[in-house]
């Protein structure tokens, strides 16, 4: 395969991906290691804002009743509203040199309407996905957060976050009201902030697969309500919301119900770890079905053309949703991230790609080093090839030059970054599938003298192969840590160039999910 580049014309690149990163919930912003990782993680991507869940869950404690810690009779009178807990999380955010992208959620039990109406996934009985009892509690719930945020870090530095109501309000795992619900939940919640400081931002309806976003629009105009940004998630695979393709278009929708309702789910299925169990439950459907790999490059610009000139953050993405699936810990993310990164960067404002670590208790927190989560970093800090793709896109140019950004199979961007030139390409595939490599010969109408690669292959930034032939260790020692961190790392390595004064060609071979980055002098 030849392509052939002209480089003329350059534009801005939007580098949508450093607006924020996704995270697990609240409480985890309390650990010594998630702390490290997060700095980590800002340090080496200048990523800008950390986004997660439960900052209202009980176990944030920030509505407690004497009751809850003695049944006498009459204790139910007496109660606390506390955000000490959420101070020292913002507290350790803003020390990693980041600031929070505020989920408001989930609901306190004692301003819960519905006590049987749990988040699915998440703390067993300590978060409620319902309406709050009454609206009038709820506000001034909320107006007493906005209070102690602005009280404990100052006006100005508040004014720089952003707060969005809820988390995929459209799924009953999180939510357990209507649509219309939730607008009200918006309405009410948007005015109490805004009754304190209006400079402050505020956004929603923060659905699954770009959903609601017309509805949303309607009935935030309907109702002269502020809104400052749209936010929204997608991912090309979906065991949840069953999100395979384009879904901004559809008027009419099944009612949700529970994804685990089948009582045969694990009927034949040989018993073994909590690990091998979920694999039968979450079903990685990206490798046994044909997904397509551009709902959110569709979705993204549908989204846009309805909201205007509103600020679009996508403020949870990846190839995957599938939580334990094997492929999350391969080359197949990254490709997906690369791919898709480069050709929404003229759609949206920002992104948060989620997650930046596998310390993260969605479910269950898992033992294996290497067991499907979502994270850039596992627990104990190895980068994975997620977290190499992203590097790549951080450390490219902030200049993109005017050009196709696909030939047959590969997606490729170039960049101007100082006087280099560089290449990101990739051979993006939903499937990792074991096909001959491509020959990809590209050709640059400049001279030049030298240039250098890095690469995302089975050879280099794979450290699941290093652990498997270690023989997957139950615990890994500081010493095994170390070691997968040295022989996966990502390096640069010298590229031989055909140069005859005026253009220059050099020619990389291809497999599935490869991801190359080329820097030319």
């Amino acid at each position: 395969m030849k392509i052939n580049v002209e480089l003329k014309e350059t534009k801005k690149f939007n580098k949508h991906y450093k607006f924020c990163i996704g995270s697990g919930h609240a409480p985890l912003a309390l650990r010594k290691d998630y702390c490290e990782q997060l700095k980590f993680i800002h340090d080496t991507l200048g990523i800008e804002r950390v986004r997660f869940h439960g900052i209202f869950s009980d176990d944030m404690n920030v509505v407690r009743k004497l009751s809850d810690i003695i049944p006498v009779p009459g204790s139910d009178r007496f109660k606390d509203i506390n955000f000490s807990r959420c101070g020292e999380v913002y507290d350790n955010v803003l020390a990693a040199g980041m600031k929070p992208l505020v989920e408001l959620s989930f609901m306190p039990k004692h301003l819960a309407k519905n006590l049987n109406q749990h988040v699915m996934f998440y703390y067993g009985s300590e978060s409620y996905s319902c309406m709050p009892k009454d609206d009038d509690e709820w506000s001034a719930f909320i107006k007493d957060f906005i209070h102690f945020l602005i009280d404990r870090y100052g006006k100005k530095e508040v004014e720089s976050w952003l707060f969005e109501v809820w988390n995929e309000p459209d799924l009953i795992v999180f939510f357990g009201g209507s649509m219309e619900d939730y607008f009200h939940l918006y309405e009410i919640t948007v005015k109490a902030i805004k009754s304190v400081d209006s400079n402050i931002l505020v956004g929603g309806p923060s659905t699954s697969g770009s959903k609601w976003i017309n509805e949303f629009l309607e009935f935030v105009h309907k109702n002269n309500l502020p809104l400052d940004f749209i936010t929204t998630h997608q991912y090309a695979g979906d065991p949840i919301g069953n999100i395979d393709g384009n879904n901004l278009e559809l008027k009419e929708e099944k009612p949700s119900v529970s994804p685990f309702a089948n009582p045969d789910l694990l009927k034949n299925v040989e018993s073994g770890s909590i690990l091998e169990g979920l694999r039968n439950v979450f079903i990685d459907k990206s490798e046994i079905k044909d997904i397509r790999n551009d709902s959110i490059i569709i979705n993204s610009r549908q989204t846009r053309n309805v909201i205007g000139n509103l600020p679009l953050y996508y403020t949870e993405w990846n190839e995957n949703a599938t939580f334990s699936a094997y492929t999350n810990d391969t080359r197949k993310v990254p490709a997906f991230i690369v791919m898709t990164s480069l050709k929404i960067a003229d759609t949206i404002d920002g992104s948060s790609l989620w997650c930046f670590s596998d310390i993260f208790e969605e479910l269950h927190m898992f033992h294996e080093e290497f067991h499907g989560g979502f994270g850039l970093l596992t627990h104990n800090g190895i980068p994975k090839p997620s977290y190499y793709g992203m590097r790549m896109l951080s450390s490219i140019g902030d200049e993109r030059y005017v050009l196709p950004d696909t030939e047959g199979e590969i997606t490729y961007g170039v960049f101007k970054n100082g006087d280099e030139v560089e290449v990101l390409l990739t051979r993006q595939n939903m499937k990792n599938l074991k096909l001959d490599p491509i020959c990809v010969e590209f050709k640059l109408n400049k001279a030049f003298s030298k240039a250098s690669f890095e690469a995302i292959t089975e050879e280099s930034g794979n450290p699941l192969a290093i652990y498997e032939a270690m023989g997957k260790p139950k615990y890994l020692t500081k010493s095994d840590v170390e070691t997968i961190k040295s022989q996966s790392m990502v390096v640069q390595k010298n590229l031989e160039l055909l140069n005859d004064g005026s253009t220059t060609k050099f020619k990389l071979s291809l497999f599935v999910n490869d991801i190359y980055l080329v820097r030319l002098k």
